[in-house]
């Protein structure tokens, strides 16, 4: 009893040898995973988004062809509706000829104004002339023919750069005293020269010092080479080469054939006696 009262209270903090709690602790419960439900329903709309992407490339395409041939067939029908039109009026005027001649010709004539059957009247007799004058004549047609086919292919002026250029001529011409400046009563400027006339540039001296932009020396390059690849073709279709040396010993391509054809059988043997003939000394 006496051991049982001086002993001292176990402190509920203290560990006790005595009793000894081994029951292990519960595990906590793992939390809920929620990610393959998500990654399903993820899967799921872009399932259906690329299935409305494949739907929307095919409606276009369907689109795309159904506007194509709608318009093919309006440009089919509009063309074929013309032609027939056409027709239409041809067989109508001819029609219209058969029965009379002279009196359809001077209906005709109604529709037209004077201007419009003058402009045309000249039309007609240019497209004569020109005709007639197709044949060689001599050369100095030929020449101005060429020139004025030169002149029609010639592209268009510029006009803006001319009228720099000419605005600089005139202005260096008055600095130079070769133009006299005047201003008239309405404030307008211009230019007059020692024969009176108006901003007209005088005649110089070509100096030289005139440089031509690169497409107009590219223009001149392209019509050379025309010139010369036309020149080629036309001396082709005659038979005749550029590399052809020596005597002309013929009076036209026939005769230049046969003359070829003679040497390459013969001139082994006759090369002696032309050697002869040349030198002179032949008997």
């Amino acid at each position: 009893m006496g051991d049982a009262s001086s002993s001292k209270p176990l402190s509920p903090s203290a560990p006790s040898n005595a009793q000894t709690n081994t029951t292990p602790l519960p595990n906590p419960s793992p939390p809920v995973s929620t990610s393959p439900p998500q990654n399903s329903a993820l899967a799921a709309r872009m399932a259906r988004f690329k299935a409305l992407q494949s739907a929307k490339s095919v409606s276009n395409a369907a689109n795309r062809e159904a506007t194509q041939l709608e318009a093919a067939s309006k440009k089919r029908d509009h063309e074929l509706a013309s032609k027939l039109q056409r027709i239409q009026e041809r067989t109508e005027v001819k029609m219209m000829r058969d029965e009379d001649r002279e009196g359809f010709e001077r209906k005709r004539a109604w529709d037209y104004t004077i201007d419009e059957s003058e402009s045309w009247d000249r039309r007609v007799t240019k497209k004569k002339r020109n005709k007639d004058n197709n044949a060689f004549q001599d050369w100095r047609m030929e020449a101005n023919k060429v020139y004025k086919r030169q002149v029609k292919q010639m592209g268009k002026v510029d006009l803006e750069e001319y009228t720099k250029e000419r605005a600089e001529k005139l202005q260096r011409q008055v600095q130079n005293g070769l133009l006299e400046l005047v201003e008239d009563e309405n404030g307008e400027v211009f230019t007059v020269d020692k024969q009176g006339r108006i901003n007209t540039p005088v005649e110089e001296s070509y100096n030289c010092d005139h440089k031509p932009t690169k497409e107009a020396i590219d223009r001149l390059v392209n019509d050379l080479e025309k010139g010369e690849r036309a020149r080629l073709e036309a001396r082709r279709k005659r038979g005749l080469n550029d590399d052809d040396r020596g005597d002309v010993t013929y009076i036209n391509q026939k005769n230049k054939q046969f003359n070829e054809k003679l040497a390459r059988f013969y001139n082994r043997y006759t090369t002696e006696i032309r050697e002869s003939f040349e030198r002179g000394t032949a008997i």
